[in-house]
């Protein structure tokens, strides 16, 4: 039988058995080969194999032990050579690993990224070398057991296991060595996706963090803009937004926030973007703004980001600087902080979110906050005090702040008030050097046109409601408006500054005053900035002396105004003017809402120059000086709300004069013939007469039906009226006079039609062409049974866009009309801001459904949609009232619906479209409020928190 092969029996080689083994095995198994072939039986033979099979397992055993004992042998016996040669490693290992750690530590510096893979040999070779140490700290002990020259130990067992350790801890250090070799240690890498960004704790914003963030998550809202005075906590809000994504990524890969400020430069915002998604080197530093902008959109055209923008003066053009528009596709945000809702507009955002000051519990609550506890607890008066100084910093969170740290250290009720006295005369140092001058950057961003504008607004007191309409009046006689010659051009221009005033947060809407007109107001600390760039920063020129509202009983001593150019005592209680001042320089003089009742006639001798003279207001004033002759300059008269008597001859002396006001003279009795005529330069003129009355004025009134006529002779011959408001029209003889002439006609702004008594059906397309009609009054017309509108003189074909003839109407009052049934015709007044409908006992409907066919046909074409502009309803005293109109209406202006004794009235035209989240006031009795039907429960559940018991 052929002898078996090494290579055949490797199929059963063990996994650890060497050639010498498999030898062994060979030698076995052929011998038992020989055996089988000489024992034909087969039985001798197996037990043959267990024998032999016993003899090689033996055999192994004995391999295998040798083997064991050799191993042992050697790491007990090189003990002594191995020791020494692991501390030597360990040495050469701890140097490199200490030098590795200084590249990295000063690659750090520069504010680079250790690799990961120079981490992990760092983090390994920390762990081999505490484990080397305590080896060679065992090592002396290990040694001692040793004998017969180093061969043996006494304790074998220890001995083999230390010294195999030694071994195998001296080659891994020896492997971790040569890994070590590292080109580079550290990369730059992106910064974090959220730079947490320092901020003091935010008091009462919660709500408007809220607000952000919801237009953060709506997919619709790519660009975010916040707006607000200097000082109001836009940055802090834009703060928190940033640190919100640190917690709350919500997905976005990059946020970035960069302050650009008024020196706006690309190439600044650029460099941070750039720093931020890695472009920090010196190359990348120096290429030019296209190639910037380039880098930049390639890499963020590719994510979902989130750019931060602080304090922006004009519009960032985002294509420039390399920032992809954020939509709906890629799901990045811009937002951004401005002192400019005009910012917002040129930004084009979807969402525009104004940050308001504090509501006054608020303001307290931050206030108190900086001024601690110890100096609140020092003196039981300071609280007290403290809601003082909170009033005088308005809710601005600025001023708060900076005042309340300034009182930190404040203990006695004194210091406390002396700073109120400081702060109401806006001339405490730290207002001066920490606050106004913040408010003032926005200021400084005005026009010139626009700050002599803003200034004028201080001469009001605080809180003051302002009529734009005056105010534009005012700025056109004193010449700030001199783009223009007439006032109906000035409007355009005075409007734009407001806008852009109101646009600046540099003054705020304030609703309307009693006489509808649109007001603004001042916040306390722009006023006080005002005051201090117009008396301080311009002391040298003494521009205003303001004493508005400061309770004075007498007028202030000549001396302390008598240099300005401008005074304000308005809001006062002065009763005598009995001075002569000389005042050369003095152009505008407000001494209305005081208690006057005579003034002297020498008051105005030496005011030359003064423009405008504003007595409105002084219902104790029932005469003028003859001295008044002397103001040859003057341009502006306002007398409105004074029970002035008659108008004195002398004025026929104020040749300059373009306003005249009368408006609210309820005694007056005479106007001296040709006076009015004589005023050729006056383009704005009012005589109307109060608020509405119950009954027609008394007979002995100049102005009756004669004089009336008179008048109007006398207004006609004036070539550059532009505003008029005329008194009583008390007949249809009278209005068709009226309508016949021109020029009154185009320029009359509101009507009073009263006490008609031969008309019951009117047309009201006799105003077809009043083109500045605003404000139409019909009173006491008893026998007025319709209002109807036809004989359009020329009819509108049903292919031609429909144009109102009632587009400048925008308020309505309409009172003791007995027999009039319904309004029907106010669906031709698009832009109606205000209804009033009172003590009409047989009206039934304003609009009518059976009248829309008659509308129709007159106009050519279906009706306008009605009351889209509306804002208030009032409906006092209507028994009859079934229905303000016959289906629901999109009301979105709409703000406050006053319903008082309609018990006919069972439901309004309102359904869940009607507010489009505009709040709804609804007024009426408890009764009537509850008896209210509604088109569905949802209306009902819509309208529900809008309803107010009277």
């Amino acid at each position: 039988m052929e002898a078996v092969k090494p290579s055949q029996f490797r199929q059963i080689r063990g996994p650890y058995e060497t050639e010498t083994q498999i030898g062994a095995k060979v030698k076995i198994l052929s011998k038992l080969r020989l055996e089988q072939k000489s024992n034909s039986s087969g039985l001798t033979g197996e037990w043959r194999v267990y024998e032999l099979l016993v003899q090689f397992s033996f055999e192994n055993i004995l391999i295998r032990g040798w083997d064991s004992i050799v191993g042992q042998a050697n790491y007990v016996s090189k003990l002594r050579q191995t020791l020494p040669s692991l501390s030597a490693a360990l040495d050469e290992l701890k140097a490199q690993r200490n030098d590795m750690q200084r590249k990295v530590d000063l690659a750090e510096q520069r504010r680079l990224t250790r690799l990961e893979q120079v981490q992990l040999w760092l983090s390994k070779a920390d762990t081999m070398i505490t484990e080397a140490e305590i080896l060679i700290a065992d090592g002396p002990w290990e040694i001692n057991n040793l004998c017969l020259g180093g061969c043996v130990s006494k304790s074998c067992l220890s001995s083999y296991k230390f010294g195999k350790r030694v071994a195998e801890k001296l080659e891994d250090i020896k492997d971790h060595l040569n890994k070590g070799a590292f080109v580079e240690v550290a990369e730059s890498q992106p910064a974090a996706s959220v730079v947490v960004r320092p901020d003091e704790r935010p008091i009462a914003l919660e709500s408007a963090i809220d607000e952000i963030w919801s237009c953060v998550m709506d997919k619709d809202v790519g660009i975010i803009g916040l707006y607000g005075i200097g000082g109001v906590g836009k940055t802090t809000l834009l703060n928190q937004i940033n640190n919100k994504f640190s917690t709350t990524p919500e997905g976005f890969n990059v946020i970035i926030w960069a302050l650009v400020s008024k020196d706006y430069n690309v190439e600044k915002i650029q460099d941070r973007i750039g720093e931020k998604i890695g472009f920090s080197d010196e190359s990348w530093k120096n290429k030019s703004v296209d190639q910037k902008a380039g880098d930049i959109y390639g890499v963020l055209h590719n994510k979902r980001y989130v750019i931060l923008l602080d304090d922006l003066w004009e519009r960032v053009d985002l294509s420039r600087v390399g920032i992809p528009k954020p939509s709906q596709e890629n799901g990045s945000k811009l937002i951004f902080t401005t002192r400019s809702l005009e910012v917002c507009g040129e930004m084009e955002t979807q969402k525009k979110i104004k940050v308001e000051c504090l509501k006054p519990e608020d303001a307290l609550k931050l206030f108190l906050d900086k001024v601690g506890d110890e100096t609140l607890n020092s003196h039981p008066d300071i609280l007290k005090l403290a809601q003082q100084v909170v009033k005088e910093c308005g809710g601005l969170p600025l001023a708060l702040i900076t005042i309340g740290r300034a009182m930190a250290c404040k203990t006695t009720p004194g210091e406390w008030k002396y700073t109120i006295e400081k702060l109401k005369r806006s001339t405490l140092p730290k207002m001066e050097n920490e606050v106004f001058p913040l408010l003032k950057f926005s200021y400084d961003n005005l026009t010139p046109t626009m700050k002599c504008c803003l200034l004028y607004c201080c001469m009001y007191p605080e809180d003051c409601h302002i009529s734009t309409k005056t105010l534009v009046e005012y700025w056109f006689c004193e010449g700030l408006l001199n783009e223009f010659d007439s006032i109906r051009e000035a409007e355009m221009q005075g409007d734009h500054i407001i806008n852009s005033l109101l646009s600046a947060c540099l003054l705020e809407r304030a609703g309307k005053s009693r006489y509808r007109d649109e007001c603004v107001k001042m916040h306390d600390l722009i006023r006080d900035m005002c005051l201090w760039i117009a008396c301080e920063l311009q002391a040298q020129e003494k521009n205003v002396f303001v004493e508005a509202g400061a309770q004075l009983l007498k007028m202030p001593d000549v001396k302390a105004w008598e240099g300005a150019k401008r005074m304000s005592v308005m809001q006062n209680r002065i009763e005598v003017l009995r001075e002569t001042p000389k005042c050369p320089n003095l152009r505008t003089l407000f001494l209305n809402h005081n208690k006057l009742k005579m003034i002297s006639d020498g008051f105005f001798q030496f005011i030359p120059h003064l423009i405008v003279l504003n007595l409105s207001k002084n219902r104790d004033l029932k005469a003028l000086p003859e001295g008044i002759s002397q103001l040859i300059s003057l341009e502006c008269l306002d007398l409105s709300s004074t029970n002035i008597a008659e108008l004195p001859i002398e004025l026929k002396s104020l040749t300059k004069l373009k306003m005249l006001d009368l408006s609210d003279t309820d005694d007056l009795r005479r106007i001296p013939q040709h006076l009015i005529s004589s005023l050729f330069k006056l383009q704005i003129f009012r005589i109307w007469c109060r608020e509405y009355r119950q009954y027609p004025q008394e007979e002995d009134n100049v102005l009756d039906e004669d004089n009336n006529e008179k008048l109007i002779e006398e207004l006609k011959c004036l070539q550059h009226l532009n505003i008029v408001r005329l008194p009583l029209i008390q007949s249809m003889s009278d209005l068709q006079r009226f309508l016949s002439l021109h020029s009154l006609r185009c320029c009359t702004e509101a009507l009073d039609l009263r006490g008609f008594r031969e008309t019951k059906v009117f047309n009201v397309l006799c105003f077809e062409n009043m083109e500045r009609l605003k404000r139409l009054d019909i009173v006491d017309c008893g026998d007025m049974e319709e209002m109807k509108m036809e004989n359009l003189h020329t009819r509108v074909s049903p292919h031609t866009s429909y144009t109102s003839h009632f587009h400048t109407l925008r308020e309505v009052e309409i009172s003791h009309c007995d027999k009039l049934r319904n309004i029907t015709w106010l669906i031709l007044a698009p832009n109606l801001r205000s209804l009033v409908l009172w003590e009409c006992s047989k009206i039934e409907e304003i609009l009518s459904e059976g009248k829309v066919g008659e509308l129709a046909y007159v106009i050519g074409i279906s009706y306008p949609t009605p009351f889209l502009k509306l804002e208030t309803l009032y409906l006092h005293d209507l028994p009859e009232l079934k229905s303000i109109c016959w289906h629901a209406l999109p009301l979105s202006c709409l703000k406050c619906i006053f319903i008082d004794y309609c018990p006919k009235l069972k439901k309004l035209p309102l359904n869940t479209d009607s507010a489009k989240g505009n709040h709804i006031t609804i007024q009426g009795s408890q009764d009537w409020l509850t008896e209210l039907e509604w088109e569905n429960e949802t209306t009902r559940h819509v309208f529900l928190p809008s309803l107010k018991s009277l």
